[in-house]
């Protein structure tokens, strides 16, 4: 059992509660549950009732949709202080999408209903929502236009530029190569997150790697050529 004055304390500081001060947050505090999940349990199925939203507390989580042949597309990864299925607990849908826990993952987790009635008295946390909902449009566009426009290589460019930008921290060089980044998911889970299958995710490694792009050693990659990852990501299809 979490105490509510930490839980307040960490809510405070998510971008969902941003602006808000620790007292302004306590209302939301109170109504919040934290639930607990093992690697590869299920959070919720498409289809279910939405009862809820969640934040990420600890672990992470994929939000994802499976085809009728069984394939799996993934269509975002949710990690630390991350929000999401805000859009059927406001629009009271069924879950649009499924979500499983990629590791031993802590949610934090809001009842729709009660939610809905402590909103109405903080329209900053309105507005939150507001610009979390355009990010996360904003986001489902780039996977649809990676999809129809890009193939597997490119869409690996773009992943491992994403994550180097996240994760890298400027040396007084300056210099834009020899990023060094470690995948945060394994290559199984990259593959779907990029609408493919291992082998050609592989294939697609090799390509960079034959380019001089980067250099691969397990779940680190290194980015030998980061403008020239750029150029590639871009380029027209062959």
């Amino acid at each position: 059992m979490i105490d509510p004055l930490l839980l307040n304390n960490w809510l405070s500081q998510t971008l969902l509660f941003s602006g808000l001060s620790e007292s302004e947050v306590m209302p939301f505090t109170q109504i919040a549950k934290i639930q607990n999940f093992a690697k590869s349990e299920m959070v919720f199925n498409q289809g279910n009732p939405a009862i809820g939203f969640f934040i990420v507390k600890m672990g992470k989580v994929k939000v994802f949709k499976v085809s009728a042949n069984g394939k799996e597309q993934i269509v975002h990864i949710f990690q630390l202080g991350d929000y999401f299925a805000e859009v059927p607990a406001l629009d009271g849908q069924p879950f649009p999408n499924s979500a499983a826990a990629l590791e031993p993952t802590e949610l934090v987790f809001f009842p729709r209903e009660l939610f809905l009635k402590v909103l109405h008295q903080s329209p900053t946390v309105s507005v939150n929502l507001l610009t979390s909902l355009c990010q996360h449009l904003r986001e489902l566009t780039s996977l649809i236009d990676s999809l129809s426009f890009q193939d597997v290589p490119q869409r690996l460019a773009d992943y491992l530029l994403n994550l180097s930008n996240r994760d890298f921290q400027q040396i007084n060089s300056g210099r834009e190569t020899d990023r060094l980044v470690t995948l945060d998911i394994n290559k199984g889970e990259l593959a779907s997150l990029l609408g493919t299958i291992p082998a050609t995710l592989s294939r697609a490694f090799a390509k960079l790697s034959q380019k001089g792009l980067i250099a691969v050693n397990g779940s680190q990659i290194q980015i030998l050529n980061h403008q020239g990852l750029q150029e590639f990501s871009q380029s027209l299809i062959d």
